[in-house]
C-alpha cells in the first residue's frame, strides 16, 4: 500500500513537472511573436506537440459573434474540403455555447458538426477524429476566442488536461491583448506623427510656397518684356498648382473638419481642390473610427481623382446607413474611361480604394465609360 501511494506522488509529481514544463515552452513562445497569426499557429503548434495531440484549431471571434479561422494544425482532409470551407462558414456548437455565454472554461468533450457534416456528406476522411476539447480564449473578462483540440479516437480529457489547456487558453488570451494593445499603440503613434508631419509641411513648404507666388505676381510688375512676363506667369501657375497640391497633402496627413464628420470633411476637402461638391446624406451616421477614416481616405483619393483626370469639377457623394451597412457613392461628369469589370483594377489608386475596402469585409464596385463619368459604390457593415 504504501509503494503504491507512493508511485502515485511521484507519477503526480512527474505530470506537474510536464505541465510546468508546457507553460513555460507555450510561455517563450508567446513572448517571441508580435505579430498575431503567426503567433497563433507557432503556439498551437507547440501545444499540440507537447500534449500529444494531432489536430487543433482556432477561431478569432468578435463582440458580434462572427469567427474567422485564425490558426489551424493538421487537420484531417474532411476539414480541408474546398479550402477549408468546413472550417470557415456556417456555424457549430462550440461557437453557439461561446457566444450565449455558457462556455466559461474548458468543456470536455464536445461533439463536432463540422466533423459530423463531414461524415454526412462525405467531404473526406477524419483520420479518426469524432469530437474535441474546446476552451474560451479570454483576458480577465475579455474574451476573443475559441482553442479546440483533437485527436485520433481521443472521446475523453481528464480534468488535469482541461486544467493545462485552460492554462495555456489564458496565455493565449493575454498574449492577444497584448497584441491588440500594441497595434492600438502604433496606430496612435502613426496618427500623432501625420499631425506632426502635417504642422511642418505647412509651417515651412507650404509658407514658402505662397512667398514665392506673391515674389513673381510683384515681379510681373516690375517689367515691361513681354517673354519675361510670359515666364513669370507661368511660375504663377506652376506655383498656384504646387500650392494647390501641397493643402491637400497636408489634408491627407492631417484631415481637419473630420470632427465634424464625413461629409462636413469631404466637402471641405472638395473645396481645398477646387471641385463643385455635393453631398447627400441618408440615415444617421454614426460610424465606428476605423470605417469613417476609412470611408474618408476612399473619398479622397476618388476626389483626387476626379480634380487630375475627370476634366469636370462637378461631383457627388451619396452616403446612406440602412440595416447595418454603411454605402457611399461618388460620381462625377466627367470624360470616364474604358473599364472591364472582370480585367484587373487599372491603377494604384483605384486598387487602394479596393483593398481598403475589403480590409473591413466591404464590397467596392467601379463603373466608367468613356464620355459618361465614374462612379465608385463603396459598401462596409457596420
Amino acid at each position: 500500500m504504501f509503494e503504491r501511494g507512493a508511485e502515485n506522488r511521484v507519477e503526480m509529481g512527474e505530470r506537474r513537472i510536464q505541465e510546468l514544463q508546457t507553460l513555460k515552452v507555450i510561455a517563450e513562445t508567446l513572448n517571441q511573436c508580435n505579430e498575431l497569426d503567426a503567433m497563433l499557429s507557432e503556439v498551437l503548434k507547440e501545444l499540440l506537440q507537447i500534449i500529444g495531440l494531432e489536430t487543433g484549431w482556432i477561431f478569432l471571434i468578435d463582440e458580434k459573434g462572427n469567427y474567422t479561422l485564425a490558426a489551424d494544425y493538421q487537420l484531417p482532409p474532411g476539414l480541408k474540403w474546398k479550402q477549408k470551407s468546413p472550417m470557415c462558414e456556417g456555424g457549430c456548437w462550440c461557437l453557439d455555447k461561446y457566444n450565449d455565454g455558457r462556455l466559461k472554461g474548458a468543456a470536455n468533450i464536445m461533439e463536432c458538426k463540422r466533423i459530423e457534416n463531414a461524415f454526412k456528406y462525405e467531404w473526406g476522411d477524419t483520420k479518426g477524429i469524432t469530437h474535441h476539447a474546446t476552451v474560451p480564449l479570454r483576458a480577465g473578462e475579455e474574451k476573443f476566442g475559441l482553442l479546440n483540440v483533437a485527436g485520433p479516437n481521443k472521446s475523453h480529457f481528464t480534468s488535469e488536461e482541461l486544467a493545462l489547456l485552460e492554462a495555456v487558453a489564458y496565455q493565449i488570451g493575454s498574449a492577444i491583448k497584448r497584441i491588440k494593445l500594441a497595434e492600438n499603440e502604433q496606430n496612435l503613434a502613426l496618427l500623432a506623427e501625420r499631425n506632426r508631419l502635417a504642422r511642418d509641411l505647412h509651417d515651412s513648404v507650404n509658407q514658402l510656397l505662397f512667398s514665392l507666388m506673391l515674389t513673381v505676381r510683384g515681379t510681373k510688375e516690375m517689367t515691361d518684356d513681354p517673354q519675361v512676363k510670359e515666364m513669370l506667369s507661368y511660375m504663377q501657375e506652376l506655383s498656384q498648382e504646387a500650392l494647390s497640391e501641397m493643402r491637400g497633402l497636408i489634408w491627407q496627413l492631417r484631415p481637419q473638419g473630420l470632427e465634424n464628420g464625413l461629409a462636413s470633411a469631404l466637402l471641405s476637402y472638395g473645396k481645398v481642390l477646387g471641385l463643385d461638391l455635393e453631398v447627400d446624406v441618408k440615415g444617421v451616421i454614426d460610424l465606428p473610427s476605423t470605417v469613417e477614416e476609412c470611408l474618408w481616405r476612399i473619398g479622397q483619393e476618388a476626389l483626387n481623382n476626379c480634380k487630375k483626370h475627370a476634366g469636370s469639377k462637378q461631383s457627388n457623394i451619396e452616403i446612406k446607413v440602412k440595416n447595418k451597412l454603411v454605402t457611399m457613392v461618388i460620381k462625377d461628369s466627367g470624360c470616364g474611361f474604358h473599364y472591364d469589370p472582370k480585367a484587373a483594377i487599372p491603377s494604384l489608386g483605384l486598387a487602394s480604394m479596393k483593398e481598403r475596402t475589403e480590409m473591413l469585409k466591404g464590397v467596392f464596385t467601379l463603373c466608367s465609360e468613356v464620355g459618361k463619368g465614374t462612379t465608385i459604390k463603396v459598401d462596409i457593415p457596420i
